[in-house]
């Protein structure tokens, strides 16, 4: 199952905290649950009503591609575009995984725990998104050293 996201890639935000009633309440920030409905409604669109069993492995690959700053030079834009210089700003590939992953809870897979192989990749393109492709792990292509 494969797709991809516009835009610029987004992480998954820290929960915000507040007390109500002396209890404390954790808040997701608007903007990941944004990014978050963004990413379920590109996959829904791919998938048809498609999801993986709830006993499947997953093995989940994220692309990033960030856009490429207008101050760089003509010899550094082509090395971005070639690979040769990739991105090392904000979002952490982390986060990037953790807000693609968390999306697709309940809609993709049962729960985010069933992905056992996953692999972040970052790079510069004239087109920001964010590529995903997930498959059963059994079927992907990777052996284990």
């Amino acid at each position: 199952m494969r797709f991809t996201v516009p835009g610029e890639p987004h992480g998954k935000g820290r929960p915000k905290f507040s007390t109500i009633g002396g209890h404390v309440r954790a808040r997701t920030p608007d903007k990941t649950v944004v990014y978050e409905n963004l990413v379920r409604t590109m996959f829904q669109q791919a998938a048809h009503s498609r999801r993986f069993p709830d006993d499947a492995m997953l093995d989940l690959r994220v692309m990033a591609y960030y856009t490429i700053p207008a101050s760089a030079s003509k010899k550094r834009r082509a090395a971005m575009l070639a690979g040769e210089v990739r991105p090392t700003k904000k979002p952490d590939a982390d986060n990037i995984l953790k807000v693609v992953a968390d999306s697709l809870n309940g809609i993709a897979y049962r729960d985010d725990a069933q992905i056992v192989d996953s692999q972040v990749r970052k790079f510069y393109s004239d087109r920001p998104r964010v590529e995903v492709i997930i498959q059963n792990a059994k079927e992907a292509q990777h052996e284990p050293e």
